[in-house]
Order: structure tokens, then C-alpha cells, then sequence
């Protein structure tokens, strides 16, 4: 079973009005980063439908990043009990391509995701760089990372987010 898609617009009407909850579904990192103005945090790993059972509006919104995640764990969340639940169509990305407004806060890191991609492909470039300029058994870095993301892809474990997730700036604070 699916939830219902409702446009970035008519989200926009009905939360204007008071008439729907926006809850986003996200992690917390990501909903700390780029949120959208008075959504709710719920985020998948710790989703508990008890705690949005009874809410004032009648209608939810459910999101995440492009709505895929969303769509994907649709029964879940229709298990809060909503007399009106829905995805909104696009997501966060959808929303801001709508023109509507978030709330981003630069000082939090970007995703654990995102890092990963941006370490593994300049520790690929520079692997490249320096077999080029200095000597060709550097193409081993290059290889080594490209071994390292198909591992993490087959086996679900990454031993870069690993070691990403234990670097100052992505612990949470004491």
C-alpha cells in the first residue's frame, strides 16, 4: 500500500491553514542541517506511529530528502493512524524547487553520505593526479578506494562513513 502524493503547493495551503502536519522523516543530522520551517522530526531508525497518533491537524505530510524513502516505507507510516496521510512529492528537494523556503544551518555537517562521496572521489582524483605527476604505483590509491566503495556497496558496511563518523565534526556534542 502507498500513501497519496500532494504537491509542494497545496502542502504549502494546508499548512498555512493549519490543516496538516509536516512530519519529516529523516535522521537527525540531515533534518538539523536543511529543514523546512515547523516540520516535525520523526526520522525512520527510531519511527514510533504511537507518538503521532491523536495529532491536532487531521491531516500528516510525511518527507524526506526526494520522497523516495518516504514511498518506500509507506505501511510504516501509515500505521500512526492518520485519518489523512501523505508524501510530499519531491521531498525536501521538491519543496525547495518549488520556491518555498528552509531553514539551512551551514554550521552542522552535511551527511555522512555526502561526505563519504566527496572523500572517495578526491582521494580517486588525487590517486590519479600522482600516478600522473609522480609515479603510476599511486593508481593503487585510486583502486583501493574504488575496491573500498563496491565492498561497501555489496556488504552494506563502509569503512570510510566509519571513519568519517568518528571525526570531530560529526560527533554529537556532550
Amino acid at each position: 500500500m502507498t500513501l497519496p502524493m500532494i504537491t509542494p503547493a497545496e502542502a504549502r495551503r494546508r499548512l498555512d491553514s493549519g490543516a496538516a502536519i509536516l512530519v519529516d522523516i529523516r535522521e537527525p543530522m540531515e533534518h538539523t542541517r536543511e529543514s523546512i520551517p515547523g516540520a516535525r522530526l520523526h526520522s525512520l531508525s527510531s519511527f514510533d506511529a504511537a507518538a503521532l497518533r491523536g495529532q491536532a491537524a487531521p491531516a500528516l505530510i510525511f518527507h524526506c530528502q526526494s520522497g523516495k524513502r518516504t514511498c518506500d516505507n509507506a505501511e510504516r507510516l501509515l500505521a500512526c493512524g492518520a485519518p489523512e496521510a501523505y508524501i510530499l512529492q519531491g521531498g525536501l528537494s521538491g519543496w525547495k524547487a518549488a520556491g518555498n523556503a528552509t531553514t539551512i544551518d551551514r554550521s552542522k555537517p552535511i551527511v555522512l553520505q555526502r561526505q563519504v562521496q566527496i572523500a572517495a572521489g578526491a582521494l580517486i582524483v588525487l590517486g590519479l593526479l600522482l600516478a600522473w605527476l609522480v609515479s603510476p604505483l599511486f593508481i593503487a590509491l585510486s583502486a583501493f578506494v574504488g575496491a573500498g566503495l563496491i565492498f561497501a556497496g555489496v556488504s552494506g558496511w563502509c569503512g570510510m562513513a566509519k571513519l568519517l563518523g568518528v571525526m570531530p565534526w560529526n560527533r554529537k556534542p556532550a
